[in-house]
């Protein structure tokens, strides 16, 4: 049998990200679960924002094109999803919307149809991102992801982290490997 394959990410650009600490926690998670995970940084991914008069005029942008076959060759998702304003961060909205689109002969969506997925957000406020949660809940509900019931959000992150990257309370660290291990267990009892 193979081993399912998770592709992680943070839906931020910025160095020493919260949510990409925290994203790696969960890989970690799923990996003890004997998943294969591959971790994603999106600023190595430079897009410019979706724009179908541009991708007529110019093609799908290369970056787009690795993203989405990063897609298509994982069977789940992690994503730690930080949240601006109460909702989805611009780069990750874009993210999803090239990795959607359709090639010559591909089914809609085939990217993302039947995947599953964990989110988890970690945020200074008080709410640790589960405004923007929602959001990105609907949008990969809507596009044929089956997003898992759980998820994470730690609030006040600036102080929920070591200098290691581990989460300062060790129940949270366990949630968050818990969270990546409910993946791994889901895409294995699917494969079965």
């Amino acid at each position: 049998m193979t081993h399912p394959k998770i592709l992680a990410f943070a839906g931020s650009a910025r160095k020493d990200s919260f949510n990409a600490k925290l994203v790696r926690i969960a890989a970690s998670g799923a990996r003890a679960a004997g998943t294969e995970v591959t971790i994603l940084d999106l600023r190595e991914f430079p897009l410019p924002l979706f724009d179908q008069d541009l991708e007529a005029e110019n093609g799908t942008p290369e970056n787009a094109t690795k993203l989405k076959r990063a897609f298509m060759e994982h069977d789940g998702l992690l994503l730690a999803c930080p949240e601006y304003n109460s909702s989805i961060t611009p780069l990750l909205k874009n993210t999803i919307d090239w990795v959607s689109r359709a090639e010559e002969g591909e089914s809609p969506l085939a990217a993302y149809r039947g995947k599953v997925a964990a989110l988890m957000a970690a945020s200074p406020g008080a709410l640790g991102g589960l405004r923007g949660l929602v959001h990105v809940r609907s949008i990969l509900s809507s596009i044929g992801v089956i997003v898992l019931p759980d998820q994470i959000a730690v609030p006040r992150a600036f102080e929920a982290f070591d200098s290691d990257g581990r989460m300062t309370d060790e129940k949270r660290q366990a949630s968050v490997e818990r969270l990546g291990r409910n993946v791994a267990d889901m895409l294995v009892k699917l494969v079965d």
